[in-house]
């Protein structure tokens, strides 16, 4: 199976980017203490990331090997889970919880990504259909999983930093509904990718 960039970097910034459990925190996080009282937490945030990568790699490859039928499967499933993706990115409202009066730490955002059902969602999505290649090629993984992991700290970095600017200019409904029809689009386009209409 040939692996094409162009969706799979699609599908990556898009998901990576677009508000979760970790973007929502870490901007939530960033406008009560700024970056630097937030950083611990975004590296927290790094590790869990970059380990639940590699367990989601081994799950998917596991699976592909006892059942390799399994993988046009994951591949329908996939392109499903994007097109949900799709819908809830264009229903988005960029809202903020602003209740949390202490800086979340290292520890709290490494158990984020253990119990982040996103997530772990994602890594299955992404190492049993486009990265299925790579998983028994251990030093591929690890580089796929460090670029991985540094795409989500400049995720969860850039909503920490501009936090305060996203919430104020994502309140505007013209503003949201072009930025998330944008992006449900991109989305769109890389479900079908995946599921080999296109």
């Amino acid at each position: 199976m040939q692996t094409e960039l162009l969706p799979i970097i699609t599908f990556v910034l898009i998901t990576t980017f677009t508000p979760g459990p970790n973007n929502i925190s870490s901007a939530a996080m960033g406008v009560l203490h700024g970056y630097q009282k937030t950083l611990r937490y975004l590296l927290g945030i790094c590790t869990g990331f970059f380990g639940m990568m590699l367990l989601s790699a081994g799950v998917s490859a596991s699976l592909l090997n006892t059942f390799p039928a399994l993988e046009s499967i994951l591949r329908y499933v996939g392109a499903a889970y994007i097109l949900y993706l799709a819908y809830a990115t264009l229903r988005t409202s960029y809202t903020f919880d602003s209740e949390e009066t202490k800086p979340l730490g290292y520890t709290n955002g490494l158990l984020l990504q253990i119990l982040n059902p996103k997530l772990i969602v994602y890594g299955l999505t992404l190492f049993s259909t486009f990265l299925a290649p790579i998983t028994h090629q251990p030093v591929n993984l690890l580089i796929a999983a460090t670029l991985l992991s540094v795409v989500s700290f400049c995720a969860i970095s850039t909503w920490a930093l501009f936090g305060a600017a996203i919430k104020r200019y994502l309140h505007q409904p013209r503003v949201r509904l072009g930025v998330n029809v944008v992006l449900s689009l991109f989305l769109i386009y890389t479900a079908l990718e995946l599921a080999g209409v296109l």
